[in-house]
Formats: structure tokens, sequence, C-alpha cells
């Protein structure tokens, strides 16, 4: 049997009730979608764990398997040579390095302390969620990456913005903006109930405008910072309840929008549809 480690996984049930799970795995030659029969959300196997299949069968170019031809294994250690395929959380010091810089872009402004402490305590969580249950970021640890990406993309663009940013606005929204993902996601990627209930969205604005309002940061400053995050996926039909209407809020849309779809494209395989891209990924 071949060996593969999961790096993706989507929950879904079909039209009799009965439960599955797509399965996207990967090893040394190849990276394939696999639909498993008959595995509920709460069975593996999780994204970072080693699976193999007895059979794997091919139809109208789909590939799927039964519950019991899937062989689910252990989480591997860096020692492992599947270990490497699957995305792994940034560095604390590379995190840290990009925030340094960017504090140092921010002048006199108060919110300097609040972004350091912030930076700081939520590295560990974000290191411990995806960004998303598939499509982006869709691994333990993908949230802190995919904040970071848009933190160290504004530390290269915002010397050569040609218009006067808010770069203190900007980060701190950064650092919230999906901040709620750690309430609407479990580690692995499943929905909660959060989720649909709130929506990330809308979490990650009120615990930002708690912590500036607890910093005594000034109110009208609060609801232009607070904009940004709520007007990040930049159209309501995204999701946003509002649309970008400033410089900050724009800038970080298109850091947000970049991060995602770049990292959708290197997740595909070649000429593999994606949905949100209305495409087909080219390598």
């Amino acid at each position: 049997m071949t060996e593969y480690i999961v790096v993706g996984r989507s929950n879904g049930t079909t039209r009799l009730g009965s439960p599955y799970c797509n399965l996207k795995i990967k090893n040394q030659e190849e990276e394939i979608g696999v639909a498993v029969w008959d595995v509920s959300p709460d069975e593996g196997p999780v994204v970072g764990q080693l699976v193999s299949f007895v059979n794997i069968q091919l139809n109208d170019g789909k590939r799927s398997a039964r519950k019991g031809d899937m062989r689910p294994g252990i989480m591997p250690d860096a020692s492992h040579p599947l270990y490497g395929l699957l995305p792994r959380p940034v560095d604390r010091d590379v995190w840290n390095a990009t925030v340094k810089n960017l504090i140092a872009m921010c002048g006199d402004s108060p919110l300097k302390t609040v972004i350091a402490d912030v930076a700081e305590k939520l590295y560990v969580p974000y290191s411990q969620f995806p960004a998303a249950s598939s499509i982006h970021h869709a691994f333990r640890g993908g949230l802190l990456n995919h904040t970071y990406q848009m933190l160290h993309m504004l530390e290269g663009l915002a010397p050569c913005m040609p218009y006067p940013i808010h770069i203190d606005h900007c980060v701190i929204a950064i650092l919230f903006h999906d901040y709620g993902k750690v309430q609407t996601y479990s580690r692995d990627g499943e929905a909660q109930p959060e989720d649909a209930l709130l929506g990330h969205i809308y979490i990650s604005a009120v615990a930002l405008q708690r912590e500036l309002e607890r910093r005594e940061i000034p109110v009208d400053e609060i609801q232009r910072i607070i904009h940004i995050v709520l007007s990040h996926h930049g159209q309501k039909e995204w999701g946003s309840p509002v649309l970008p209407c400033s410089q900050e809020a724009m800038v970080v849309h298109v850091l947000d929008n970049l991060s995602a779809k770049t990292d959708t494209i290197e997740c595909s395989g070649n000429m593999e549809y994606v949905s949100p891209l209305g495409t087909r990924v080219v390598k």
C-alpha cells in the first residue's frame, strides 16, 4: 500500500444522509483527492496524519474509497520523509522580526504597545488553528501563516504606497481580522456552531473593539480600525458587512485576498478546477 500524508480534509453528507469525507493526500510522487464513504466528522484521519488505502476506485475521473479500505496511520514527526510535505507554522523569530519592523513604521502611535502585546499573545493560538476548513491555509498553523503573510507583505508595501496610510491601523486590524476563527473552527478545521451563529468577522470585530476600548483608544479611531476588519472580504457577497471605504481598509482587503488566493493556487493540483477562483489552476 502507498503511504500518504493528509494535507486537507472536508466533511459532507450524501443526499441519503450518509457521512463522508473528502481527503487531499500527498506523497513525493503525487497529490490526489479521495472521497471516503461512511466516515463521520469525528473519525480520522486528520490533517497531518498518515494514511494508506487497500483500494481506491476511479469513476469519471473522481477517486473514492470505502471506509474499510482506508488505513489511518500515525502523526509523523520531523524525521519522517512525508513530514515536510505539510506546511508548518512560521517560526516565532520570523513572526517577531516582521512585527518589530512594522512597529518601527508606526511612529509615535499609542497603538505600538497594543500591537506588541497582541502579537505576542496571539502567536500560540494562531499556530494551532487553520485559516479555513479547505481551500487556503487549511492546516494547523494556517491561521498564523496567513496572518504573517499579510503582515510581511504590508512590511514591503507600506514604504511604496503612493498615498499616506495609517500603518498602525492596518497592523492591528490584520492581527485581529481572522481572530474569530479560533472559535469558528476546531484545530482540525471543522466548522463549529459559532461559525453559523455569528461568523468569524463579527467575533473578530467585537474582540478587537473590546481590546481597543480597554486601552482607551479614541472612539473615532476605533471605528476606523473596526471598519477595516468588517470590510476585509471586500464584497458583501463574500461575507463583508460593509465595503472598504478607506485606504487602510482597501490595503488590508487586497493583502487578505492575495494571501488566500495564492495559497489556493499553491495547494491545488495542475489543471484542477478551483471553484473560488472560477478557473483551473495551471502549473
